[in-house]
């Protein structure tokens, strides 16, 4: 259905275009919203944002259609606008046009004319949205694409750079455990065969704190190796986030990915001196390994958790420490596979501020993909190209104010 503001101050304009439009009004074609002066028509449009065309008049009370072509193009430059008036000479054309009205008509109003103009206004209208999709769609291609190979590179080269040298650790760890373990067995040994030691050896003992060094040694050595083993751990978890392919389709485990991007995003999930951390709770169900771009998917989990610490850290500036602990931080991930249709189902939800009515219309107008050049970034965009056109599936939004937004991913489980 298309929406088109008709903005005029004659009471008899409303009647005359509702008759002639009649038939597109009843078929659901067109949707007619009347304005009496500019004031209004900018309350109108402040409401009705998925606006496709406006025509008005130029000599209103209050405020006139040249006026209210300025205002617009300052909202919405890409709003179409025809300026239909009783004064058609060459200068108010010219002050029409370089106000950036699409077209002109004379009054008293030709139906005709009116309908053809309309029609024109229209296809012009489509065109360049769908010129702008798909420009804003190659963007956000580049974008990806540029993105995704820049932090598959980096975190594949750190993962390489930490492999090394933790394997040198680690190999060398282990024959430190054994010689710590066999110098305490030899001095055990000289302490049952010598048991009254020299004066200087008994001072030497007191001054290094000998008998807090032999219980504690092979604890700090334990330590250490636990430390390494956590080291591995996310040095894994980071090569799984990274190395799987972006051109081609592989064998992908949905539980691996979420957890490798926790890991990842540990930093920002750990508490700090302004809240304590963020609870995250596993929700698994016994999901199917899929046949999917994996690192893409990664992509999205990263995307869409990133959004949710963002969401929370927002709610939490005007809180105490005590507030937030009392009320905590939390994402919830829940998986489920639905074997009646065949679907892996992913929902990732915050307990952050939630998003008004008037918020959530305008982030769904971006993440639609029909607003260009709004400054919220290109992750949630991306991430619902990559679901919804690389792999078929669906990529949903629910939020509420003060509850907090959830985004479920809905992907068929193909396999090879």
């Amino acid at each position: 259905m298309k929406k088109i503001l008709f903005v005029d101050d004659e009471p008899d304009i409303e009647i005359l275009i509702r008759q002639k439009f009649k038939k597109n009004i009843s078929k659901g074609e067109y949707q007619l919203i009347f304005a009496s002066n500019g004031i209004e028509a900018l309350e109108k449009v402040k409401t009705n944002t998925d606006l496709d065309l406006i025509l008005t008049d130029i000599n209103m009370p209050e405020m006139d259609g040249l006026t209210l072509l300025a205002k617009l193009q300052e909202l919405n430059p890409l709003f179409q606008t025809i300026v239909i008036s009783a004064y058609g000479d060459m200068n108010n054309i010219r002050m029409a046009m370089n106000a950036g009205a699409f077209d002109f008509l004379t009054k008293p109003i030709n139906l005709q004319d009116l309908e053809f103009t309309i029609q024109k206004g229209l296809q012009h209208v489509e065109q360049t949205k769908e010129t702008q999709r798909r420009l804003y769609k190659m963007q956000m291609q580049l974008a990806e694409k540029e993105k995704m190979s820049a932090l598959g590179e980096l975190i594949a080269a750190v993962a390489q750079e930490i492999t090394n040298p933790l394997n040198f650790i680690v190999g060398n760890l282990q024959h430190t455990q054994d010689y710590i373990q066999e110098l305490l067995k030899h001095l055990q040994l000289y302490q049952r065969h010598y048991p009254h030691p020299s004066p200087e050896i008994e001072n030497h003992a007191e001054e290094i704190d000998l008998k807090l060094i032999l219980p504690d040694l092979p604890q700090i050595i334990a330590s250490m190796k636990t430390g390494t083993d956590r080291i591995s751990k996310i040095s894994t978890f980071v090569r799984t986030f990274s190395r799987s392919s972006t051109k081609s389709k592989e064998i992908f485990d949905i539980h691996k990915g979420i957890n490798s991007t926790l890991i990842i995003l540990d930093h920002r999930l750990k508490a700090n001196v302004k809240r304590p951390a963020i609870k995250i709770i596993q929700e698994y169900g016994n999901l199917p390994l899929i046949d999917c771009y994996g690192s893409q998917l990664n992509q999205v989990f990263m995307n869409i958790l990133t959004n949710a610490i963002d969401a929370l850290e927002k709610s939490n500036q005007k809180r105490t420490f005590a507030e937030i602990e009392a009320n905590p931080n939390l994402i919830k991930i829940r998986t489920e596979f639905k074997e009646d249709d065949n679907r892996v189902i992913v929902s990732i939800k915050d307990n952050g501020l939630g998003m008004s009515e008037e918020n959530k219309q305008a982030f769904d107008y971006l993440f639609n993909i029909k607003a260009v050049g709004k400054d919220i970034g290109l992750g949630l965009p991306i991430s619902r190209q990559i679901i919804e056109d690389k792999h078929g599936g669906r990529l949903r939004c629910i939020s509420q104010l003060g509850v907090g937004t959830e985004f479920v991913i809905e992907l068929t489980a193909d396999f090879r």
